[in-house]
C-alpha cells in the first residue's frame, strides 16, 4: 500500500508563464515518480475579478473557463479544457484530483437588491448597533454571460444572510440580512467573535432549502464535468456543519462513495474546536492540522530557544490522527497574506522529515517548496514588497523517502530539547523499507537507537548525504550523528 502524499500545486501568487493548468499537466509524470499521490488544484470557477481572481472570490460555480463573464473567458489558470486536459493527465499517470469547494461566499453580483439589514459589530457579530434599515445589497445573481446553460438558478438576497456593503450610502460594514429565517445567523460549532457566520462578500444562506437543493446538483454536475477523487473545502468554520453533514452524506451516497474530504477550519491555538468539530460532523472529513502547522513556525522562529520535545503538543496528528492533514505552509500561511505564520526556510527539512515521514497523518506538500517562486505584493505596513522562496533542496529526497523507504511501525526518540528522532522499522513485504530520522535545532547532536538484531552488522547511510553512515552493533543498536540545524534520515545500504 502507498502512502498517502498530496500536493497543494499552486500558491496565492502562482502565474507560470505557460498557464497553471498546462504546467499541472507537463508535471503529472514528474509527480507520480516523486511519490505524489494526489494533487489539490486552486478554485477553478470564475471568480468576481475575472482573470486576476484566484477563485476564492467566487461568482459563477458554473463557470469553468467557459464563457465571457468578468472580462474574460480564461480564468487566472486556464481555460476549462485545459483544466479537464489537466485533470486528465493526472488520472493518467494513476494521481488522484482534489478540486477546491469555496461555498461560503459569493461575489461581484449582476445587479442590487433593496433589502432589510441591521449593522453589526464586527468583533462581535451577536450585537447589532442599529435598527432594522434598507440597503441596497449586491446580492442579485443572473450570470447573463452563461445564459442559463448548466443551470437557471438564481441567487438573490433569499440565498445570503449578510454582506459588507451597502451601495446606496457606500458604508462598509457589516449586515445582517433580514428574511424569512429571522434576524441571526446561522449556528456555528464556536463562539469565535460571538458568531463567525459572516466572512466575506455575500454570505451563502445555508438555511434556505433551495440553495442547498442547488449545490447538489451543482456538485453532481462538477463530478459528472471533471470526474475528481477528493474534495478540499475552503472556510468550513464558517458554514453551518449541517449543511455539510446532509451535503457530504449526498456526495458519498449519490455520486462517488470514495470521495476523500478534507476541510479547511482555521484555528491553530485550540485543538478541542477542531476535535468538537470532527465530533459534529461525525468525522465525515479529515481538516488541516493547523496547530502542528503553528507549531512547525514557532520552532523556526525560536531557533535552538525551542523545546523539539513539544513539536506535537496540542496536535490533530497526535489527537486524531486518522483525520488530520499535516502540512509545513500554505497560500494563507505564505510572506505578504493575511494569515501569515511562515516556517522559516532553515527548519522546513525539519517540518518535512516530520509530515512525510511519520507514521501517522496525511502530509501535503506546498508548491513553492518544490518548485519555488518569487512575487510582489504590499507588506503589513503597505509597503511594495518582493519575495522568493527558492525550491527546498532536500525536499525531493524526502519525498522519495516516504515513497519507498518510510513504512512500518515507528519507535520515537523524542526525549531531547534539542534534538529528536524516530525508527520506522520497515514491512516484510518492501524489502529494504525503514529508515532512521534524526533532526537538531542546536549543536551536533547523536542518539543511540534500536533497529533490531535483525540488522546487526549492517550499514545505514544518510539518504540526504550530509552525515556519516553507521553500522548497527551486535544488539542491534546504532549512534547516530546529525550536524547542527541539521536533519539526517538514514537508511539500508
Amino acid at each position: 500500500m502507498k502512502n498517502k502524499t498530496i500536493i497543494q500545486f499552486f500558491e496565492w501568487y502562482v502565474n507560470p508563464p505557460e498557464g497553471l493548468w498546462n504546467m499541472v499537466a507537463l508535471q503529472a509524470d514528474n509527480l507520480a515518480a516523486l511519490g505524489i499521490t494526489a494533487v489539490w488544484l486552486p478554485p477553478a470557477y470564475k471568480g468576481s475579478r475575472g482573470a486576476a481572481s484566484e477563485g476564492y472570490d467566487v461568482y459563477d460555480i458554473y463557470d469553468l473557463g467557459e464563457f465571457d463573464q468578468k472580462g474574460t473567458i480564461a480564468t487566472k489558470y486556464g481555460t476549462k479544457d485545459a483544466y479537464i486536459n489537466a485533470v486528465q493527465a493526472l488520472q493518467k499517470t494513476g494521481l488522484e484530483v482534489y478540486v477546491d469547494i469555496v461555498l461560503n461566499h459569493m461575489g461581484g453580483a449582476d445587479a442590487t437588491e433593496k433589502v432589510k439589514a441591521r449593522k453589526v459589530n464586527g468583533d462581535n457579530r451577536l450585537q447589532f448597533i442599529s435598527d432594522e434599515i434598507e440597503i441596497e445589497a449586491f446580492t442579485k445573481f443572473t450570470f447573463p454571460g452563461r445564459n442559463g446553460k448548466y443551470s437557471d438558478f438564481v441567487w438573490d438576497h433569499h440565498c445570503f444572510t449578510g454582506v459588507d456593503h451597502d451601495h446606496a450610502t457606500g458604508e462598509n460594514i457589516i449586515f445582517s440580512i433580514i428574511n424569512e429565517y429571522g434576524e441571526t445567523w446561522e449556528e456555528m460549532p464556536h463562539d469565535e467573535k460571538g458568531n463567525f457566520d459572516y466572512l466575506m462578500l455575500s454570505d451563502i444562506e445555508f438555511r434556505n432549502k433551495a440553495v442547498r437543493e442547488e449545490l447538489k446538483r451543482w456538485i453532481k454536475w462538477y463530478y459528472e464535468t471533471v470526474p475528481f477523487n477528493g474534495l478540499r473545502l475552503d472556510a468550513v468554520k464558517h458554514i453551518s456543519p449541517a449543511f455539510f453533514v446532509e451535503w457530504i452524506d449526498f456526495v458519498k451516497t449519490e455520486i462517488n462513495s470514495n470521495i476523500f474530504v478534507l476541510g479547511e477550519f482555521w484555528l491553530s491555538d485550540d485543538l478541542n474546536v477542531l476535535l468538537n468539530y470532527l465530533d459534529i460532523v461525525d468525522n465525515r472529513m479529515s481538516l488541516f492540522d493547523a496547530p502542528l502547522h503553528h507549531n512547525l513556525s514557532e520552532a523556526s522562529n525560536q531557533y535552538d530557544h525551542y523545546d523539539l520535545r513539544t513539536i506535537f503538543n496540542n496536535t490533530l496528528v497526535n489527537a486524531r490522527p486518522a483525520f488530520a492533514v499535516t502540512f509545513v505552509d500554505n497560500h494563507d500561511t505564505q510572506p505578504l497574506q493575511s494569515l501569515e505564520e511562515y516556517t522559516l526556510q532553515w527548519f522546513k527539512p525539519h517540518g518535512y522529515a516530520i509530515i512525510l515521514l511519520r507514521q501517522t497523518g496525511d502530509p501535503c506538500v506546498f508548491f513553492p517548496d518544490l518548485y519555488g517562486t518569487t512575487y510582489t505584493g504590499n507588506n503589513k505596513e503597505g509597503l511594495t514588497t518582493t519575495v522568493e522562496i527558492p525550491p527546498l533542496e532536500e525536499l525531493p529526497a524526502l519525498l522519495r523517502l516516504r515513497k519507498d523507504f518510510a513504512y512500518g511501525k515507528q519507535t520515537d526518540y523524542i526525549d531531547d530539547a534539542h534534538c529528536i528522532g524516530w525508527v520506522r522499522h520497515g514491512l516484510a513485504d518492501k524489502p529494504g523499507s525503514g529508515c532512521v530520522v534524526l533532526l537538531c535545532n542546536s549543536n551536533r547532536s547523536e542518539k543511540k537507537m534500536h533497529l533490531g538484531k535483525e540488522h546487526a552488522g549492517k550499514t545505514f547511510y544518510d539518504y540526504l548525504h550530509k552525515h556519516e553512515q553507521v553500522v548497527i552493533d551486535e544488539d542491534g543498536n546504532g549512534v547516530f550523528i546529525v550536524g547542527a540545524k541539521s536533519v539526517g534520515v538514514w537508511v539500508l545500504s
